[in-house]
């Protein structure tokens, strides 16, 4: 079992920039590909980005490509998301996760809004 705890949101104007980061504990997670997803209001959780255990492999969803940076640590059981040009529609609560995701690894959440 992990446990994650995201922290790092806040409140933004558009353009502006947030750091994310994500603590596990309970067992490493060196050997996880792991990911961010996000919540907007209303809506369904979705996909943002994934690192591979070494962080050789990265992928985003197209939206933020080009604006968001994902990066880990593995020595100190963390994972960040870098968040650059934020835009109004990145207004959500932002998960971390495993990937493939498990359900019973969810933690709170950070909610970052975005103002225009």
């Amino acid at each position: 079992q992990v446990q994650f705890v995201e922290s790092g949101g806040g409140l933004v104007q558009a353009g502006g920039s947030l750091g994310l980061s994500c603590a596990a504990s309970g067992r490493t997670i060196s050997n996880y590909a792991m990911g961010w997803f996000r919540q907007p209001p209303g809506k369904e959780r979705e996909f943002v980005a994934v690192i591979n255990w070494s962080g050789s492999r990265i992928d985003y969803i197209d939206s933020v490509k080009g604006r968001f940076t994902i990066s880990r640590d593995n020595a100190k059981n963390m994972v960040y998301l870098q968040m650059n040009g934020l835009k109004p529609e990145d207004t959500a609560v932002y998960y971390c996760n495993v990937h493939p995701i498990r359900e019973n690894y969810w933690g709170q959440g950070t909610q970052v809004t975005v103002s225009s």
